[in-house]
C-alpha cells in the first residue's frame, strides 16, 4: 500500500496476476470438479483459493479470486465460461434494445463477494487484498463477440459503426465494473485493479474517444472509495500515457515495454510489473538476473510493485515463484 501512494518501503513489495490459479496444485485440487463461475459464488472456496498463494509464497497482497465476467452473470448475462475456451455469451449485444435488457449492478445481486471479501480480510490480517473489475473495452469486447477474439472486428465495427450502441454499451458497463469495485471496497478490499486486457488492440485515438472516457469514469468512482486504483492493459505501450491519464494511481506495464520506458510515459506515478511471465520457465540465475534489472528500473518511478507482465502461465512451478518471491524481498541495490 505504501508503495502505491510513492511512499518509502522496506523492500519492494511483490504479487503476481493469476496467483491464485492454475499452477498450483492445491488449486486444482480443490477446484476439481466444480466449473469457475460456480467456483466464484462460493465464498468459502474463493477465501480459501485467494488465500492459498499467500500462504504458499508470503507475497505482499492477495488478488480476489474472481473472473472479469462475473458481474455480468450476475444481472442475469446468459454467459459461461468454457475449459480451453473462455468467457462465451449465449446472445451478443448488437441494438440499443439489447443494452437496456442488461440490468444495473446492485450489491444484493452479488452477496456471496461480500461474504468473502469480509472473510478473507479477516483471514488475511495485514496482508491487502486487491479487488479487481473488468475495464469497459474489454468486457464489451465478449459481449459483442461472444467470445474471445483474435481481432476484435465485431467489437470494432460497433465502435466504428453505431457510436450510439458502443457509447450505450460502454456506459453500462462501466456502471456495472464500478459498482462492482465499490462492493468489495465496502466489505474490506485495501485496492483495485483495473483489467483492460484487450486495450492493446486499440489505437491512442481511437482509445481517447471511444474508451477512455469510459475507463476514466470506473476509475472516478473508485477514487471515492479511498484506496489506491491500478489500471492495467495488455499490449498497451502505446497507450500508457492515456491510461494514466484516465486515473490511475498505478500504471501497470506488461513485459512488452522496458520498465524504465513506461515509467517515462505515465508521470508522477507508482507502475507495477513487468517480468515476462515466460522468464520463470528460464534457469533461476537468469529469471533472477531479469528480476533484479526490474527492480533497478523501478527505482526511477514513484512507487514499485514488483509483478509479472501478465498472468502466471498454467504451468509454471510453483517452486520457481517461490524464489521470485524471496529475491525480490531480499533485493538490495549494489552500492
Amino acid at each position: 500500500m505504501r508503495a502505491t501512494r510513492g511512499e518509502e518501503v522496506s523492500h519492494t513489495p511483490v504479487w503476481f496476476m493469476r496467483q491464485a490459479g492454475r499452477s498450483l496444485p492445491e488449486y486444482r485440487a480443490i477446484r476439481e470438479g466444480t466449473a469457475m463461475l460456480e467456483s466464484c459464488m462460493d465464498p468459502a472456496l474463493v477465501t480459501e483459493i485467494t488465500l492459498q498463494p499467500v500462504r504458499r509464497y508470503g507475497v505482499d497482497a492477495a488478488i480476489f479470486f474472481s473472473d472479469i465476467v462475473l458481474p455480468l452473470k450476475a444481472v442475469g448475462v446468459d454467459l459461461d465460461i468454457k475449459p480451453g475456451v473462455g468467457p462465451v455469451v449465449a446472445t451478443p449485444v448488437e441494438t440499443l434494445t439489447d443494452v437496456e435488457l442488461i440490468p444495473d449492478l446492485e450489491p444484493g445481486h452479488v452477496p456471496y463477494i461480500t461474504e468473502a471479501v469480509r472473510s478473507l480480510v479477516g483471514e488475511l490480517g495485514g496482508t491487502p487484498l486487491i479487488g479487481f473489475a473488468g475495464a469497459p473495452f474489454t468486457v464489451a469486447s465478449y459481449l459483442v463477440e461472444g467470445g474471445p477474439s483474435k481481432d476484435h472486428a465485431r467489437t470494432k465495427a460497433m465502435m466504428f459503426g453505431a457510436p450510439d450502441v458502443w457509447d450505450a454499451l460502454m456506459r453500462k458497463i462501466a456502471d456495472i465494473s464500478a459498482a462492482y469495485l465499490e462492493v468489495q471496497v465496502a466489505a474490506g478490499a485495501s485496492a483495485v485493479q483495473l483489467f483492460d486486457s484487450w486495450a492493446g488492440a486499440l489505437t491512442p485515438d481511437d482509445y481517447r474517444e471511444h474508451v477512455m472516457p469510459h475507463s476514466a469514469a470506473v476509475l472516478e468512482r473508485a477514487g471515492r472509495l479511498g484506496v489506491p486504483r491500478i489500471h492495467f492493459g495488455v499490449g498497451t505501450g502505446n497507450l500508457l500515457s492515456l491510461m494514466a491519464e484516465a486515473g490511475a494511481d498505478v500504471v501497470g506495464i506488461d513485459w512488452r515495454t522496458p520498465l524504465a520506458s513506461g515509467i517515462g510515459q505515465v508521470g508522477d506515478r507508482a507502475v507495477q510489473g513487468n517480468l515476462d511471465p515466460t522468464l520463470v520457465f528460464a534457469p533461476t540465475e537468469v529469471m533472477l538476473q531479469r528480476a533484479a534489472q526490474i527492480l533497478d528500473a523501478g527505482r526511477a518511478a514513484r512507487g514499485h510493485v514488483f509483478n509479472l507482465g501478465h498472468g502466471v502461465i498454467p504451468s509454471t512451478d510453483p517452486d520457481q515463484l517461490a524464489r521470485l518471491t524471496d529475491f525480490v524481498h531480499e533485493y538490495r541495490p549494489a552500492g
